[in-house]
């Protein structure tokens, strides 16, 4: 299976803010820190927040952190959320799809089995098996 870069961008966003519970990330320190563009980390941020998964502010103390200890979040979890827009293969997604061997086909069962399993490993982990230690500053 491989995860979008949506998802590994998540991944690390989310293991960055495990790495400092008790301070707020702004999405431009994020972009700065990752080499990556501030948009697409706040597109990512946006389904994080509305997942619940993360609470941001605005004004003083802004940016974002972690919703819950580091320890509630498991990473099978965690991956569906970000992965929820993108199905592992056409039939798995929404609407109609346009494969001739739909009605008669066997591999569907053993993906979506395959592509629950997967989940379930990862929830054999925490976000917090995961997270980063805190960078050391440098004088």
């Amino acid at each position: 299976m491989r995860l979008t870069s949506f998802t590994d961008y998540g991944l690390r966003m989310l293991m960055r803010l495990a790495s400092a519970p008790d301070r707020s990330f702004s999405t431009a320190e994020l972009a700065e820190e990752f080499g990556l563009s501030r948009n697409h980390l706040s597109k990512i941020m946006q389904q994080l927040a509305r997942a619940g998964i993360v609470v941001t502010r605005r004004g003083g103390g802004a940016g974002a952190r972690l919703a819950r200890p580091a320890s509630e979040f498991l990473l099978g979890h965690l991956v569906a959320v970000l992965e929820a827009d993108q199905a592992l293969v056409e039939c798995f997604g929404p609407g109609k799809t346009f494969c001739t061997l739909d009605p008669q086909c066997r591999l569907k069962a053993r993906l979506r089995s395959a592509e629950s399993a997967f989940i379930a490993d990862l929830d054999r982990s925490t976000l917090a098996d995961i997270a980063l230690a805190e960078p050391r500053k440098t004088a």
